[in-house]
């Protein structure tokens, strides 16, 4: 698949992700789209850095303002933003780290999401051990 087509994915991508880059997309600043939605600024930087999530009339809000789908702003399908553009003029050894990096980057969340999960069985074992 090609990275233009998997940039925004779930696999590849946090809310977070999506929510900055479809913000940027329109030409908001943090403080700018904060501001629309009634939350504060470091509410919005907070969402953006997945630290916290939005409520879903919140994230319904902002698929609106965004111009993106729900179900895009979530998991990454449906009617979003393109891709980035890493730039023609960019030299083929930085493309090349960007992209890596990017698939570095789904590793690592992949495997902290199965790191959670063996943590939670860990626990759910201890508690239940006599």
């Amino acid at each position: 698949m090609p990275e233009d087509q998997d940039w925004y994915s779930e696999a590849t991508a946090t809310f977070g992700d999506r929510l900055a880059g479809a913000r940027e997309a329109v030409g908001l600043t943090q403080a700018q789209l904060a501001k629309r939605l009634g939350v504060k600024a470091k509410t919005l930087r907070d969402w953006e850095e997945d630290l916290s999530e939005p409520r879903a009339n919140r994230i319904q809000m902002l698929s609106g303002l965004l111009n993106v789908s729900l179900s895009w702003l979530m998991t990454g399908e449906g009617e979003g933003i393109d891709a980035p553009d890493l730039g023609s003029d960019m030299p083929g050894d930085v493309r090349a780290a960007l992209t890596e990096l990017r698939q570095v980057q789904a590793e690592m969340t992949r495997l902290s999401g199965r790191m959670a999960r063996l943590e939670k069985r860990l626990r759910k074992s201890l508690e239940n051990a006599p």
